[in-house]
């Protein structure tokens, strides 16, 4: 799991352990003006106690394309997944394909922009 994402990661994004998790944010020296004084965070793979649990925050600030994956999720299991965690038990519960592809699919350019348009928003 951990090799998909880092293959599938855009230029860019920093790997650091936080919070402790395995995640990619925006580094700071790229952009610095966070609320919490922090990386922006992109994805990060988490062992929760019962299940593992991927976060996928590009989803998250963009709604088509939150609805897009789930409409396209194939995996042998149901997708079990929050606003932006995608919960599972085992990698060959997952469509890693398309877990690549909604990765692979947010520049981090693009990444900053939707945190502006964010934190514009009343």
């Amino acid at each position: 799991m951990l090799d998909i994402v880092r293959a599938a990661m855009p230029p860019g994004y920093s790997e650091a352990v936080a919070f402790g998790m395995i995640g990619w944010g925006v580094p700071l020296e790229l952009y610095p003006v966070t609320y919490n004084k922090q990386p922006l965070a992109y994805a990060a793979l988490a062992s929760q106690r019962r299940y593992c649990s991927l976060y996928l925050m590009g989803l998250c600030g963009d709604p088509e394309q939150a609805q897009d994956f789930r409409r396209r999720w194939s995996a042998p299991r149901a997708l079990d997944m929050g606003k932006s965690c995608v919960r599972f038990r085992t990698p060959a519960d997952l469509d890693l394909p398309l877990i690549a592809e909604a990765i692979a699919a947010v520049p981090v350019d693009r990444f900053i922009a939707a945190y502006e348009l964010a934190r514009l928003a009343p």
